[in-house]
């Protein structure tokens, strides 16, 4: 499996973004799918995430009401849509595959390289 993240860039503050997580490999469709970013000096941290069926999107407190996570099973990719962003969503935003559902890095184990989002104020 490999997971292909993009749309990152440079946007101001209250701007939107849309990235793109593209999977290769077999079982996308039932898998469970996430999104983490990491700041500078930061650790690691949950977004979003979906499950196979698009039922259940738990969104981290930071990003509710302004970050909508989808999948298109069809073309095997993931989506992020981010909106009303903030400096404080300046991270490497990371798309990952995991066989469990769940909010924590160990419940994946399959990562894109990142992408990164810089929102300037």
């Amino acid at each position: 499996v490999q997971l292909q993240a993009s749309g990152g860039g440079l946007v101001q503050a209250g701007g939107s973004l849309r990235l793109s997580c593209a999977a290769s490999g077999r079982l996308f469709s039932s898998a469970v799918m996430g999104w983490f970013r990491q700041a500078p000096g930061k650790d690691r941290e949950f977004v979003a995430l979906i499950r196979w069926n698009r039922d259940s999107t738990p969104f981290a407190d930071s990003v509710k009401g302004r970050f909508a996570i989808s999948r298109d099973n069809r073309k095997n990719t993931l989506y992020l849509q981010m909106n009303s962003l903030k400096p404080e969503d300046t991270a490497v935003y990371y798309c990952a595959k995991g066989p469990h559902y769940g909010t924590q890095q160990s419940d994946y184990n399959y990562w894109g390289q990142g992408t990164q989002v810089t929102v300037s104020s």
